[in-house]
């Protein structure tokens, strides 16, 4: 395809990485490093370095922290709740990841179409069923949930990280959405 003919990864303007603040320069910068590409996602929040800033920090602050969650656990919680919001972006990005911290090309596809027939555990679809209920209808939530996810072992640390990565990527699939936010076609094979 042509560079004209190329969509736009968002409906907004996209900033050149050289017009930048370093600081957000030198995240994206280093993202590429590591993933030979840049996600797509980070210059299209780059259009507003405060909010950028402010997003990442609490991305990391939930993917990226210790505790019962493995990062695949985390990422199959964005890929079912982004499928549920239909967001075409954190779908395809984050089932890639998933399928990299997985070890497993074929579970980022079967949790983003129906997660209660893929090939993962109960406790798993006990952490999934509260993830899409959070995400979809968060003012049901009372403490038969809190006991099903009990059933399985997750504490109430373990509860409030699978309701705020369900909360944050709800916000995150709006904006993708709203923005009209390309996957890269990267993603698309990684991990496959």
């Amino acid at each position: 395809m042509s560079a004209d003919l190329t969509p736009a990864i968002s409906r907004f303007p996209v900033p050149e990485l050289d017009a930048l603040p370093e600081d957000l320069r030198a995240r994206i910068l280093a993202v590429q490093e590591k993933s030979g590409f840049i996600p797509n996602v980070f210059l299209t929040l780059a259009h507003r370095p405060d909010e950028f800033r402010a997003f990442f920090a609490y991305h990391d602050a939930l993917m990226d922290k210790p505790g019962k969650l493995s990062k695949a656990e985390r990422e199959m919680i964005v890929v079912a709740t982004s499928n549920l919001n239909q967001c075409q972006y954190c779908v395809v990005a984050h089932g890639a990841i998933l399928r990299i911290r997985a070890k497993d090309p074929l579970i980022a596809d079967q949790v983003a179409i129906n997660y209660r027939k893929a090939d993962i555990s109960e406790r798993q679809k006990a952490m999934l069923d509260f993830a899409v209920k959070v995400s979809a209808s968060a003012h049901l939530v009372g403490e038969a949930d809190f006991a099903a996810l009990k059933a399985h072992d997750f504490d109430e640390e373990d509860i409030w990280d699978i309701a705020a990565i369900s909360a944050f990527f709800g916000m995150s699939n709006r904006l993708a959405n709203v923005t009209s936010m390309r996957p890269n076609a990267e993603f698309y094979a990684l991990g496959r």
